[in-house]
Formats: C-alpha cells, sequence, structure tokens
C-alpha cells in the first residue's frame, strides 16, 4: 500500500487530493494546525466514516512553518509520496502579510525539501509542489507555457516563485524526484468565500434566496482560465506517477473576465447581474494580473491528460451547489424564526 503526505489537507485541493488517493487505495496523511476551532470541514466526510475508508486517513498536527516538525514527521512516516499544498493562498491578502506569506508560501517549500533531505529519503520519496499561474503576473507571452518567462505582481506570485524555483534546485542538486505543477486558476463548490468565484456564486444564490441585497466586486475586467479542481487533483497524482520528474502547466486554454464569470452565474439564476453588483475599490490589488491563460500541450503529450469540465460546465456546478446551502440556510432562518415565536407565545 503506497503511502502519501498531504500539506494543506484541509484546503479546496487537499481534500479532493484526500479523496482521489484513498479511492486508489492509498494510506493518506495529512497536516493540519492546531487551532482554538475546527478547520475541517472539507474532510470531515473523510475522517469521521470508517466505513468508506477504513482507516486509512490520519491527520498530524504540525505547520510547515516548523522544520523540526517536518523533518520529524517525514522520518516517521517515510511516505511514498509528498504533496505540498499548503500555503497562503490568497493573491490579495498576500499584499497586507507579505512575509507571512513568504514564510508559509514559499520557505515553507524549502522546509518541506530539505526535510526529505535530512530525513535520507532522497531517492525514496516523490515531492510534488503546488505552483500557481500568479507566478506569469504581467504575461511575457499568451499563452503561457512551462518556458514563458516568469514575472510575478503579488507577495504570493513572489513567495511561489521562489518555491517553484527551489524545486527545481534540489531536483538539479540531489536528483530528488520533485515536480511542480504550474496550476492555473481551479475552482469548486469547495473553494474558500473569499475567492472571487465563490464569492459570486454564494452571493449570487443568496441574492435568489432573498438572503442577501448586493455583491461589491473590485476589477471585473482581469481575465483568467478556471478549470475544476476536482480534476486539477488528477494531474498532481499523475505527475508523482512518472518515471522522471519535471513541470508542466494544466489549464484549459481558454479565458475568461470575472465579468463572464457573473452574467453566467447571475444569468444561471435568472436574475440581472447589474441590479446587484457595484463596485469596491478595497476589492483592487495594488498590482493587478490581467490576462492568465495557459497551453496544457506539453501535459497532453506526456501525460496524456486534458480536462473534461469547461467554463460554463463549472458555473454551473458551483451555482448548483451554492444554492443548496441557500436553500438550507434560508430554511434554518425560517425555524428558528418560528421556534421563537412559539416560546414567546405567538403562533407560529
Amino acid at each position: 500500500m503506497k503511502k502519501a503526505l498531504i500539506t494543506g489537507i484541509t484546503g479546496q485541493d487537499g481534500s479532493y487530493l484526500a479523496e482521489l488517493l484513498l479511492e486508489k487505495g492509498y494510506e493518506v496523511h495529512g497536516i493540519i494546525r492546531r487551532s482554538s476551532t475546527f478547520n475541517t470541514s472539507r474532510i470531515d466526510h473523510l475522517y469521521n466514516d470508517p466505513h468508506v475508508h477504513g482507516t486509512k486517513l490520519f491527520l498530524h498536527y504540525g505547520d510547515i512553518a516548523d522544520s523540526v516538525r517536518m523533518v520529524k514527521l517525514i522520518y516517521e512516516l517515510k511516505p511514498d509520496e509528498i504533496y505540498n499544498l499548503a500555503a497562503q493562498s490568497h493573491v490579495r491578502v498576500s499584499f497586507d502579510i507579505p512575509e507571512y506569506t513568504g514564510d508559509v508560501t514559499g520557505i515553507g517549500a524549502a522546509r518541506i525539501l530539505d526535510a526529505i533531505r535530512e530525513a535520507g529519503l532522497v531517492g525514496k520519496v516523490r515531492y510534488y509542489q503546488a505552483s500557481s499561474s500568479e507566478m506569469f503576473g504581467m504575461v511575457q507571452a499568451v499563452p503561457q507555457i512551462e518556458t514563458t518567462p516568469f514575472y510575478p505582481r503579488s507577495p504570493y506570485g513572489c513567495a511561489k516563485l521562489y518555491a517553484h524555483w527551489l524545486t527545481v534546485n534540489y531536483r538539479e542538486s540531489y536528483n530528488m524526484h520533485a515536480s511542480s505543477g504550474i496550476l492555473f486558476n481551479h475552482e469548486s463548490p469547495r473553494r474558500g468565500e473569499t475567492f472571487v468565484t465563490r464569492k459570486i456564486t454564494r452571493a449570487a444564490t443568496r441574492i435568489k434566496m432573498g438572503l442577501q441585497d448586493k455583491l461589491y466586486l473590485g476589477n471585473l475586467d482581469a481575465k483568467r482560465d478556471w478549470g475544476y479542481a476536482k480534476e486539477y487533483v488528477e494531474v498532481m497524482w499523475l505527475m508523482l506517477q512518472q518515471d522522471k520528474p519535471d513541470d508542466y502547466v494544466c489549464a484549459t486554454g481558454e479565458t475568461r473576465t470575472i465579468r463572464e464569470f457573473v452574467e453566467e452565474t447571475f444569468g444561471l439564476l435568472d436574475l440581472d447581474w447589474k441590479e446587484y453588483v457595484d463596485y469596491d475599490k478595497r476589492y483592487e490589488r495594488p498590482t493587478e494580473v490581467d490576462l492568465l491563460v495557459g497551453d496544457p500541450a506539453k501535459l497532453k503529450k506526456n501525460i496524456g491528460w486534458e480536462p473534461k469540465v469547461r467554463f460554463k460546465d463549472l458555473v454551473r456546478i458551483m451555482v448548483e451547489a451554492d444554492l443548496d446551502v441557500a436553500k438550507h440556510e434560508l430554511a434554518v432562518q425560517e425555524a428558528t424564526a418560528n421556534l421563537n415565536m412559539n416560546k414567546n407565545g405567538v403562533p407560529a
């Protein structure tokens, strides 16, 4: 039985990857940070139901900011594969906390790579680094491929670039099986609600159910290449099954504006988005990335992967999921209101 270690297992990608690996018969270990509140909602269905995958999912307290803990965990577990998905991953927030972003998103990768070396597991473990299209930033070519020059435009992009090049460096310096997936934007119903796509689908469905009045956004003209996160985690796994480590762009090859995402979302709900969406400069970045569109030709040629879920399907998947959430939220509100009326002696 193969053993995998996932940092960032509680995030969108981590939860989908954990599902995939468990389905493939892996023993999966995840690193979670100690918190005063529960932060495992995306994987609770896996962890709390041993009948689904037996007892093959194990969670360990740790933090990629703690190099000693990383060395100890990796030495004790001796995983066959390590997927580094942990990061401070919000681009806009990285401008507010650049030092923390650099420490976790950038140097965190250095801690894991060196922990592999310190644990004597070079040649025994395969490493995946979650690189990002944000490294291209002010794009130097359209579309972007693996050899397109990088020009990051945020502390997040800079931190990801450090981690990316360090992965290349450890691969070449120590003959480590280390690969980077340069993933373009990938979304799902599990996307955090502060990210623009989920913010849009969450707000639009709440507006539809009468739970919200307005949606405030920044730059609607930014163009992104959006794919489906559940599909993209398969790429991570496939990359580590290759005999030779390498770096790959993972994208759909299509680019759409945030405005188009808004139009499609509200259109699916039979709403006129212009009546509900307002501009708020607080959501603008100090430096913007105007256009991202990837060419996954190398990925298709070498590994045989290409995306199946396209833009309209992705939006529909997210809208349908968030509409269910909004309906449940409304039902809870109505039930609570009825309960309060009964307690006060007023007929419901």
